[in-house]
């Protein structure tokens, strides 16, 4: 070995063990301070008070006590639940783990989760995540006067709740979310905000509530004259939190109306009471771009159009196809597939005029009790004439262990939420189209 194999071979082994002693130092300095934004980003969302998820994750004595219950489930990739296929279509409010996020959290906990230097909680940002998801208390709450009695019979319950409002003036809305003192019990919602100018119309006598399947169609007819304007539509399910609009982008509030509200009630045991509502929060300045809502398939546009005809036969794996031509140019911001227990695979894309394919949302092995609404990075342009595709596929086989028929039977849809029909929709949330939506950052 001459001088310069010597030199070379001290310098390889000088930078060997520089490596080695940085990495050491970078594996003592993953403490509770390094993952606890990861927990705040990806598990705070359901995993606080008030919320679905069984238990908080919102400090560090809530989530040291939890560590090998948490390495279970993020190594089986069962948590954070998101179904939609990233590589397909990605969204902003993605709560996946990305790889350097689950490696920092195995390296945490199998570190025996040091707490690291003491640093003060920030107790204002707690107080707010255990009465909301957004960064600042609402404004106004629209709840129920009285909480309903759930009763613990093992059969779910499908309500309409009314909830009248009368103000001074109109109010712009910068975000809505869905409150409920026990989501617990609740699998998904749907609500609507409707005007009623009409003051012959009387918004507050009547029943404040309806329980749909026991009242059917008939229950719900008096609320059918408070639904003839309607401003703004959306749902909540496990998970999702607040729906918040870049800068002067919103819905407005009429002075008087009504929140019309659909829960869905799963069969429990013991008898719950639950006090549903949404917390608004308001903008300063007016709404200069109003979002909009439409609904695709079972229960909205192109219902009759499903092919083939949409009754779902036992025994079999089938296969549906949807679709629709827009009528105008979009600016999408959030899509909300939906489908019900014998779902196996929802797809959705855009054909434009000029035959590109723009991908929407793919949920390559559907999940009834994982839903989400998906909101884009960025509003994604679909051109006037485009046509949106819904491919899906159901399951109505004994092999599916979340099939609610044994045996299995013909499964039909009746445009409700009722979890033994099925449904094939696709809620979309959008903008007329301007030129430079695509750039337009949606926090």
């Amino acid at each position: 070995m001459n001088n310069n194999d010597y030199y070379n071979m001290r310098i390889y082994w000088v930078i060997i063990v520089w490596l080695t002693s940085i990495n050491r130092v970078v594996s003592q300095e993953i403490t509770y301070n390094t993952v606890a934004p990861i927990f705040a980003a990806k598990c705070a969302s359901c995993h606080r008070p008030g919320e679905a998820a069984p238990f908080s994750l919102l400090t560090y004595e809530d989530i040291a006590k939890r560590t090998s219950f948490i390495k279970t489930v993020i190594t089986d990739n069962y948590m954070p639940p998101w179904k939609a296929d990233i590589h397909y279509q990605d969204y902003g409010n993605n709560r996946s783990l990305t790889p350097k996020e689950k490696q920092l959290l195995l390296q945490w906990i199998a570190a025996k989760a040091p707490r690291g230097k003491p640093v003060p909680e920030n107790t204002q940002q707690l107080t707010l995540l255990q009465k909301t998801a957004y960064n600042r208390l609402p404004d106004t709450i629209l709840q129920i006067e009285k909480p309903l009695r759930i009763p613990g019979d093992n059969t779910e319950r499908f309500v309409t709740f009314k909830i009248p409002f009368e103000r001074g003036q109109e109010v712009a809305i910068e975000a809505i979310e869905f409150y409920c003192n026990n989501k617990k019990i609740i699998h998904h919602v749907n609500y609507g905000i409707y005007e009623v100018a009409d003051t012959a119309i009387n918004i507050t006598g009547g029943s404040p509530y309806v329980n749909v399947i026991d009242e059917g169609v008939a229950g719900e007819a008096g609320y059918k004259p408070l639904k003839s304007n309607m401003i703004y539509y959306t749902g909540w399910i496990p998970g999702a939190s607040v729906e918040s609009y870049a800068p002067n982008i919103g819905w407005t509030l009429p002075r008087r109306g009504v929140l019309l509200i659909t829960a869905h009630y799963a069969a429990i045991a013991a008898e719950e009471t639950s006090t549903v509502g949404v917390n608004l929060f308001f903008r300063k300045t007016p709404v200069q771009r109003t979002i909009k809502i439409i609904s695709l398939g079972s229960g909205g546009i192109g219902e009759r159009d499903i092919f083939p005809p949409f009754i779902i036969r036992p025994d079999r794996v089938s296969d549906y196809h949807l679709a629709v031509k827009t009528t105008e140019e979009q600016s999408l911001i959030y899509v909300w597939p939906h489908m019900h227990f014998i779902g196996k695979e929802f797809l959705a894309y855009a054909i434009t005029p000029s035959r590109d394919t723009i991908p929407l949302v793919h949920i390559p092995q559907w999940d009834f009790r994982w839903q989400e609404m998906y909101r884009f990075k960025k509003p994604v342009h679909i051109p006037k004439g485009a046509v949106i595709h819904l491919h899906c596929v159901y399951d109505n086989t004994a092999a599916n262990p979340f099939n609610p028929n044994s045996p299995p039977r013909a499964v039909y849809s009746y445009g409700d939420m009722t979890a033994t029909n099925e449904m094939m929709t696709l809620l979309m949330m959008y903008l007329p189209y301007q030129a430079g939506d695509e750039k337009m950052v949606w926090k």
